[in-house]
């Protein structure tokens, strides 16, 4: 009993949380429908035994249950990229603005409570809300993602990344600080939903278009006739060709003149021939492959978390000044 009534919130928490008691069980809900989904698929996909091949590995069972899995689990992970999206808009709106909006922020502050104590129960009930339920998803993601990825599976794709590192949870904390900081210039409910939604999206987007430009890549180089292959599992950022001093050289060239060449339905092997011809003319020597191992999966995800809480340390920090400064 004890140990019940020290987990109970008590206060300003309590009362935000009865405020805000359905969102919480709708977060609780898609948890529980998560985990049905996933593990409903799962127990239908053992159903159907995987094949050894002769080279003792052993394959998937190529069955409905297995695709399904596969499926549920693609889109798991592009729900998850969108989850810090609806945290930072119902901070925003929910949360703060309407707070404003209607007026009953007035009657917490009357209340012996300061401000500065008013808005961090708002956002520590906030986070720790989101992070539950950002661990409880992904924990579901990984019990299918397991299965549908392989031993060892790298996590390259944007779903995957987000699911199974730790960016997520440093997304949630900069969704909580943007929200705070947009729901209290703003304070308009659905303005400043769909603004905060509009500008966490346009940091998340360009965060994730520079997520591979973090680290420098590795590059392996080889005859300009054979194909290279990095390390299994890799991620190949960009492959070509280069001159003998080391230029680049568009292959589109080449390309253009196989597709000029007569008779390739006639031959075959024709095109291959006019390829070569074509890459020995204009002097190419070296084939190469710009690629980040597997090893740099968690250097990246770390590079960019640590991003990510910069920017929300510096959200948070402007929410407490402007609240500072509208009610001192």
């Amino acid at each position: 009993m004890s140990t019940l009534s020290t987990l109970t919130p008590k206060g300003s928490y309590w009362v935000t949380v009865r405020q805000h008691r359905r969102t919480l069980w709708a977060a609780a809900a898609a948890v529980a429908l998560a985990l049905a989904v996933i593990g409903s698929l799962r127990i239908w996909d053992a159903r159907t035994p995987d094949s050894l091949l002769r080279q003792d590995q052993w394959v998937p069972a190529n069955d409905s249950g297995h695709a399904a899995l596969r499926l549920a689990v693609e889109y798991g992970g592009g729900a998850l990229i969108l989850l810090p999206l609806l945290v930072a808009a119902f901070v925003a709106g929910p949360l703060v603005a309407r707070e404003y909006e209607t007026g009953t922020y007035r009657l917490s502050l009357t209340q012996s409570v300061r401000p500065v104590v008013w808005l961090r129960t708002k956002l520590v009930t906030a986070t720790v809300a989101a992070l539950l339920t950002a661990l409880a998803l992904t924990g579901v993601f990984r019990i299918g993602w397991v299965r549908v990825s392989g031993p060892g599976g790298t996590a390259w794709d944007p779903g995957p990344y987000v699911a199974t590192g730790v960016v997520l949870f440093a997304q949630l904390l900069a969704a909580v600080a943007v929200g705070a900081l947009i729901g209290q210039l703003i304070r308009r409910t659905l303005l400043a939903m769909a603004t905060t939604g509009l500008v966490l999206g346009v940091v998340l987007l360009v965060l994730g278009r520079l997520r591979w430009s973090l680290l420098p890549v590795e590059r392996i180089t080889g005859p300009a006739a054979a194909p290279l292959w990095p390390s299994p599992r890799s991620l190949v950022m960009e492959e070509g060709m280069l001159t003998a001093t080391g230029d680049r050289f568009d292959q589109g060239i080449c390309w253009s003149e196989v597709n000029r060449t007569p008779g390739l339905d006639a031959d075959p092997n024709l095109w291959e021939k006019v390829f070569a011809r074509c890459l020995d003319q204009n002097g190419i020597t070296t084939r190469f492959v710009d690629y980040h191992p597997p090893a740099r999966f968690w250097p990246t995800q770390l590079a960019e978390t640590g991003i990510v809480l910069a920017l929300a340390a510096l959200a948070l920090f402007a929410a407490f000044r402007v609240l500072r400064a509208r009610h001192p």
